[in-house]
């Protein structure tokens, strides 16, 4: 398990990536992502100042069971 606050899991077979947060002692669904911008307006949302810097971040932000920056299912 990460200790990353924000979580992007894997790609769906119809496209995008769900994202969560994790705050208060839970997780909340952000929505799901298509882009890098999505996730960028998911992190504003939440809070995060200077989400542009965080994405390639391990201590911000999980990339699950696919490389960072894809987006679609292979």
């Amino acid at each position: 398990m990460s200790s990353a606050p924000v979580v992007v899991h894997r790609p769906s077979i119809s496209g995008g990536r769900r994202v969560s947060v994790h705050r208060s002692g839970r997780d909340d669904i952000l929505g799901t992502a298509y882009s890098d911008h999505d996730l960028v307006v998911f992190l504003e949302t939440a809070g995060i100042s200077e989400p542009d810097d965080v994405l390639d971040d391990p201590r911000w932000v999980e990339w699950r069971d696919a490389p960072a920056h894809e987006w679609s299912a292979a």
